[in-house]
């Protein structure tokens, strides 16, 4: 009886571990999705001009086929956005009158909203290549997640270097996060993000001849980031006012303006935050691009 009892115990035991494992591997799996959607090494480490997709794969621990099929998945679902979106005769008819001219070069600078493969500007890509195939518009995204204002600022020959006939801005949201809670100090201070991002254009303007065009930060759902286990684990926290401070200086400013913040605010019956409260469904993607085709082609 004993050894029956400890049989089934030691059998318990197994089981329970191999559930866990298959826990372990169900998060390790949903981790390394996440982190290839919104990382992109080859811009962070842009110096190791050879780090191609098998060294990227390796960085995520992943071999090179498994990489290019969670690529490929993300591209795939871009493409799936851009189709839905020109089923709607105004988006499609923005899309057309969109002041993009044959050839231009349209560069994006920002932050991990922007970098996401599933972003905003990713399906603006797919957008003018399914409608617009034959004008030839190049599209470069130069977001890093993670970015600062501080820290574009610091790279601004990249920006530059680029030659853009476009340049859409999209930051704060990194510069925003409270340091030890909801009431702790920003990381970068209003004052100075207020600073660094109108230097940025000033500064840029001076080596390149573009349209710039703001895009405020999105709002965030506090109530997400409050109960999100890893910003209470590194002691950060958001405040949609923050990011309503910013909307609202870059409002004062002469160049075209998308006001996401406007469509991300909860009191505007939003519903794409993810499950941290700061970055965005494919679905709120979807929305945010609408609005800048929409806005954009006005400027036509």
């Amino acid at each position: 009886m004993v050894a029956t009892v400890g049989g089934a115990a030691a059998a318990f035991d197994e089981a329970l571990n191999d559930s866990h494992k298959r826990i372990e591997l169900t998060v390790n799996a949903e981790l390394i999705e996440k982190l290839i959607r919104f990382q992109r090494p080859e811009r962070v480490l842009h110096y190791l001009h050879a780090l191609d997709d098998i060294r990227i794969a390796r960085l995520f621990g992943l071999d090179p086929a498994e990489y290019k099929r969670l690529c490929a998945g993300f591209d795939e679902q871009v493409h799936t956005a851009a189709t839905e979106l020109l089923a709607n005769p105004e988006v499609a008819d923005a899309v057309d009158r969109l002041p993009f001219e044959a050839g231009q070069h349209v560069v994006a600078i920002g932050e991990s909203t922007t970098a996401d493969r599933l972003s905003w500007f990713e399906i603006l890509r797919a957008l003018l290549a399914i409608r617009r195939p034959d004008d030839g518009i190049r599209l470069s995204n130069l977001a890093v997640s993670g970015c600062t204002t501080t820290q574009a600022l610091a790279a601004l020959s990249t920006l530059t270097s680029q030659r853009p006939d476009w340049v859409l801005c999209h930051l704060d949201a990194n510069d925003a996060q409270r340091l030890g809670g909801i009431d702790g100090p920003r990381l970068v201070s209003m004052l100075e993000t207020n600073r660094n991002l109108l230097l940025l254009h000033d500064s840029a303007m001076r080596d390149i001849d573009a349209r710039w065009v703001w895009l405020t930060p999105a709002a965030v759902d506090e109530a997400k980031a409050a109960a999100f286990p890893h910003f209470q684990r590194a002691g950060i926290a958001w405040r949609t006012s923050d990011m309503a401070d910013t909307a609202g200086m870059l409002a004062d400013q002469p160049e075209p303006i998308v006001d996401v913040f406007a469509i991300t605010t909860p009191d505007s019956g939003f519903d794409g935050h993810l499950d941290d409260g700061v970055h965005l469904t494919g679905l709120g993607q979807q929305e945010i691009v609408a609005a800048v085709v929409v806005t954009l082609a006005q400027l036509s």
